[in-house]
């Protein structure tokens, strides 16, 4: 009996005549936001959906251009075909069982619930899969972000000096990167960020502040001719929050054209970059939120940027059913969800892992 007595009142002490009444409505849990669709391309998607696992997309051939002078004998040039392979290798599912006498006795309909929630967690588990992939890391369980080091090439490379994560060692942004820090340990640190002061002229000799952090990665896409048009940035809530430290700007809605940093899901056209903002980065031992130079490379997260055609993604399964259980009064539903995703251009992907200096 939830209401209170008063001591020594003992009418009815099992407080039995006090029926216990269910909510016709249902606490749902809180959803994640999925990005991953935003960020990838489905280009090959109509070529591998019907049959094969694998699709073999050919590189443009390297084209060598030479100084003319009059009278030189003209040697033409055997082009290359090079081509890498997407492959369709990752595959995840659900089943649940819903009892009849269960069902009929309830005034929720749980199948619907039920098989709501599975469809976003098998969405939430290709975020985590390709955020971490995209990262150079790859998940130690389901259901969790990212914290190992990738060492498995999906398919073929698409570039043969990139690592065994499929990235360039140019575009991963490391502590050693930002020559203003000066702080002592290893060269591949992550790197210590921290939000500048207002005023401040010099630059910090202890860290580097989110703006520099993100200005660089849009250096090196710069720099590897990568278009303005279609760049992204996915960041995490602790970089976002020492975004918003450092520059008043970020809470303005006349800024970035006035979009969504205040509902927390995406702003457009920052520094050139669409930003999204997730839960499903990388994050390694006890993630970025831990600071202080002693846990540089053990407590970290990852924020990666790129554009539209860096990356592709692509399914040929993604289908729910619901049939009769066969050894009791009941229905199953199950669901599968195959896909594979591919690194097509690592020049134009960069990666930092970073803590809160």
């Amino acid at each position: 009996m939830a209401f209170a007595s008063a001591s020594g009142y003992t009418n009815l002490p099992n407080g039995n005549f006090s029926s216990v009444i269910y909510s016709k409505k249902v606490q749902l849990a809180f959803r994640k936001k999925s990005i991953c669709n935003d960020i990838t391309n489905s280009d090959y998607f109509g070529e591998i959906a019907s049959q094969g696992d694998t699709v073999k997309i050919i590189k443009e051939p390297e084209v060598s251009v030479s100084e003319y002078k009059r009278g030189t004998t003209i040697a033409a040039q055997d082009l290359a075909d090079a081509d890498f392979s997407l492959t369709v290798d990752k595959a995840n599912y659900f089943a649940f069982k819903i009892d009849d006498i269960e069902e009929a006795h309830s005034h929720v309909n749980f199948m619907d619930l039920a098989t709501n929630r599975a469809a976003f967690r098998l969405a939430d588990q290709l975020d985590q899969e390709v955020l971490g992939y995209l990262s150079g890391y790859k998940q130690s369980a389901l259901h969790a972000a990212a914290d190992t080091v990738n060492n498995v090439v999906n398919g073929t490379k698409a570039d043969s000096t990139a690592g065994s994560d499929e990235l360039l060692a140019s575009m991963k942004l490391k502590k050693s990167d930002f020559g203003n820090i000066t702080t002592a340990s290893a060269a591949d640190h992550s790197i210590p960020v921290a939000a500048r002061l207002p005023g401040a002229t010099a630059l910090p000799t202890a860290y580097a502040s989110p703006v520099m952090l993100i200005n660089r990665m849009g250096r090196l896409l710069d720099q590897n001719n990568v278009d303005k048009e279609g760049r992204w940035i996915v960041i995490d809530p602790v970089m976002l929050e020492v975004l918003m430290d450092e520059d008043s700007r970020f809470l303005n809605a006349d800024f970035g054209e006035g979009s969504a940093l205040r509902n927390g899901l995406v702003m457009n056209k920052w520094n050139g970059f669409r930003v999204y903002v997730s839960n499903n980065l990388p994050s390694v031992g006890t993630g970025p939120a831990t600071s202080g130079t002693a846990n540089q490379n053990t407590d970290f997260g990852a924020i990666v940027a790129g554009h539209d055609s860096a990356v592709a993604t692509a399914e040929q399964i993604n289908k729910t059913e619901t049939y009769r259980d066969p050894d009791s009064f009941a229905d199953i539903c199950r669901g599968m969800h195959l896909y594979g995703r591919k690194i097509l251009r690592p020049e134009a992907i960069v990666t930092a892992k970073y803590n809160l200096a």
